[in-house]
């Protein structure tokens, strides 16, 4: 089933887009087609999306992200400051935010992802159970 509809930009530009309701992302032109059709929703802006439009938004997006997932991976973090910083990421925390979370001092923290003192056990033990990574990541690691 086609859907179509009208979307009003902020700018006050209205663009037509039509998708199916189960939109599929199966090659690169159809990724670039559900790219553009998130960015038009996005700069219509959320409070201003219709539920209609929100459901779809939410379908595109999840057909892209597991599109993603598949062709573009992101690469295996090969050391702790980058797992780290990839669960920082995911869990939106800043430098700051994660030394309170370890209970360590912001300087510890800085000279242990930027490479300059090693992590100790209790630094380590910290991580793993705060962060959810993996003991034997951390082991292999160090």
């Amino acid at each position: 089933m086609l859907r179509t509809i009208l979307v009003t930009l902020n700018d006050g530009k209205m663009v037509i887009i039509s998708f199916k309701m189960d939109p599929k992302v199966s090659n690169e032109n159809e990724y670039k087609i559900a790219t553009t059709k998130i960015e038009l929703f996005l700069r219509k802006g959320f409070a201003n999306l219709s539920a209609d439009e929100t459901t779809e938004l939410e379908a595109i997006s999840r057909t892209v992200s597991s599109y993603e997932k598949e062709f573009y991976p992101l690469p295996a973090p090969t050391t702790i400051a980058e797992m780290i910083e990839l669960k920082m990421y995911e869990m939106n925390l800043n430098q700051k935010k994660l030394a309170e979370l370890l209970k360590i001092a912001p300087d510890k923290l800085s000279l242990i992802l930027n490479g300059k003192r090693s992590p100790d056990a209790r630094f380590l033990k910290s991580v793993h159970q705060q962060l959810g990574i993996d003991a034997v990541f951390l082991l292999n690691h160090i």
